[in-house]
């Protein structure tokens, strides 16, 4: 309950992600093509992640599956 009231008012910090996930060529078109990303696993938010630094970086704009319903959570 205090980590919802803190998140509430500060938002969420993101610590706990996924391992970094490469989509391949046959899952999306080939103008997003190998994107490599991480996703926030309190929030589900996505952020771009650079294998070569190791970092993460900004968030992006998930695209929908393809046939999947799109459900907002607020």
């Amino acid at each position: 309950m205090l980590h919802t009231f803190f998140e509430s008012l500060f938002g969420c910090a993101h610590q706990r992600t996924t391992f970094p996930i490469t989509r391949g060529r046959k899952s999306l078109g080939t103008h997003a093509a190998n994107r490599t990303y991480v996703v926030c696993l309190d929030c589900g938010k996505e952020f771009a992640y650079d294998w070569k630094s190791m970092r993460v970086g900004e968030a992006v704009q998930a695209p929908p599956a393809a046939g999947a319903p799109v459900t907002l959570y607020r």
